[in-house]
């Protein structure tokens, strides 16, 4: 599936094609922040994406979300910032797409599908390296 083609389901968009939709959005965003962090954006070409229907409780608890559909996304992980020299990480980094309410605030807006889960990720990775309000803006507001 082509990002052009997100919006062209007969039926709801399935765990693997948010999942494609992802990586594609990633492999753009990634490219726009090489010129910002070129260091670090290649550190998260290796960052795997997960699509899963919803948040898991833990996780809504840990954040202080009372509804799984207020979550789109969310990147777990150390910040790049706070891995310094012999950091040695406990668990993956990884980037977690949340199907159901992606495709809610899809039906509600009528965003391109494609454009709202390459916002979701600016936004995860953007305050996973630490980049500013402008920076993401400008990454948006880039063709991606």
């Amino acid at each position: 599936m082509t990002p052009d083609m997100a919006n062209r389901f007969a039926a709801p968009p399935t765990l693997d094609d948010i999942a494609e939709l992802g990586r594609s959005a990633l492999a753009a965003i990634l490219d726009e922040v090489e010129e910002l962090a070129p260091r670090e954006a290649e550190a998260m070409r290796a960052v795997p994406i997960q699509v899963a229907e919803f948040p898991d409780d833990e996780t809504l608890a840990d954040l202080g979300v009372e509804s799984p559909f207020e979550l789109t996304g969310l990147y777990r992980g150390v910040p790049i910032g706070d891995k310094g020299t012999g950091f040695i990480a406990n668990d993956v980094d990884m980037i977690f797409l949340y199907r159901r309410p992606l495709l809610d605030e899809w039906c509600e807006t009528g965003e391109d599908l494609s454009d709202l889960v390459r916002h979701v990720l600016v936004h995860e990775i953007g305050h996973h390296l630490g980049l500013s309000d402008d920076d993401m803006e400008r990454i948006l507001a880039s063709e991606g």
